[in-house]
């Protein structure tokens, strides 16, 4: 079964009649990245900013629908939905991919390791309050 990466990239050279390459000059990526996202079974990692930004580029789609294709793809599920649709009530969207895809991903983390990220922030932030102390 296609993960959601593949579909988008599949049906989009499908409608369009379009090759690898003429995505990847379009978007300028490596004609191998794209055939690689659109072969893959299994994403193991999301793709780089770049690529993601090369892909949309050249696919005539927005960033949202690729990143959110690409997250999808690696088991990352994001919430909210796109900027065309209206948010998921309990889920906002924070207008910021990265931040969004953060929240995402804490969700399949142990319980263990979310209070570790939870520390975490929590010590960033203390530290971001107080910018006059140094390490």
């Amino acid at each position: 079964m296609a993960n959601a990466l593949q579909q988008l990239i599949r049906e989009r050279l499908d409608r369009e009649g379009w090759s690898y390459g003429e995505v990847a000059r379009r978007g300028g990526v490596p004609r191998s990245t794209v055939h690689h996202l659109a072969t893959t079974e299994r994403v193991v990692r999301m793709p780089q900013a770049g690529t993601l930004e090369g892909l949309a580029k050249g696919l005539e789609l927005s960033l949202d629908t690729v990143r959110r294709a690409a997250a999808e793809a690696c088991g990352i599920h994001v919430y909210g939905s796109p900027a065309a649709e209206d948010p998921a009530p309990s889920a906002p969207r924070s207008g910021d991919p990265e931040v969004d895809l953060l929240i995402a991903s804490v969700q399949r983390l142990s319980s263990d390791d979310r209070r570790h990220v939870t520390a975490l922030v929590e010590s960033l932030l203390g530290r971001a309050a107080k910018p006059d102390q140094r390490d």
